[in-house]
């Protein structure tokens, strides 16, 4: 098993998002900081930036933002403890979606009925 390398000075922002798991393949990576899903303490970047132990990382993974603070430096991929060693998550918890209190129908009870269709209508208040 390899060890995140500690004498590394400098390490590019894409091959580190790939190595600590953030991002699937190093492309995927790649288009991210391209399409400026990637800041560097605020900055929009390049997938050739390089980071230093100390940046912040901010990462927008499936319209949540993912704040990750650089405490080592690895550039190829390793298992998933060694990777969580080398950052800081300070991202902000996702915020709890509210019941709507809408009933939903059992899962393969099938098509409605007539009957169940108007109880269904009169509950969204359309009869």
């Amino acid at each position: 098993m390899s060890t995140p390398n500690k004498a590394m000075s400098t390490v590019r922002i894409d091959a580190w998002l790939w190595a600590i798991r953030a991002y699937k393949t190093r492309s995927a990576a790649t288009a991210a900081c391209r399409a400026h899903h990637v800041r560097l303490n605020d900055d929009v970047v390049k997938p050739s930036q390089t980071i230093v132990p100390g940046d912040t990382i901010r990462i927008r993974l499936s319209g949540f933002e993912r704040v990750l603070e650089v405490t080592q430096l690895i550039a190829k991929r390793v298992g998933a403890e060694a990777a969580a060693r080398c950052y800081r998550d300070h991202t902000p918890p996702r915020p709890v979606m509210p019941s709507l209190g809408i009933p939903q129908r059992d899962r393969g009870k099938g098509r409605p009925t007539k009957k169940d269709r108007r109880e269904m209508e009169k509950l969204r208040g359309m009869r």
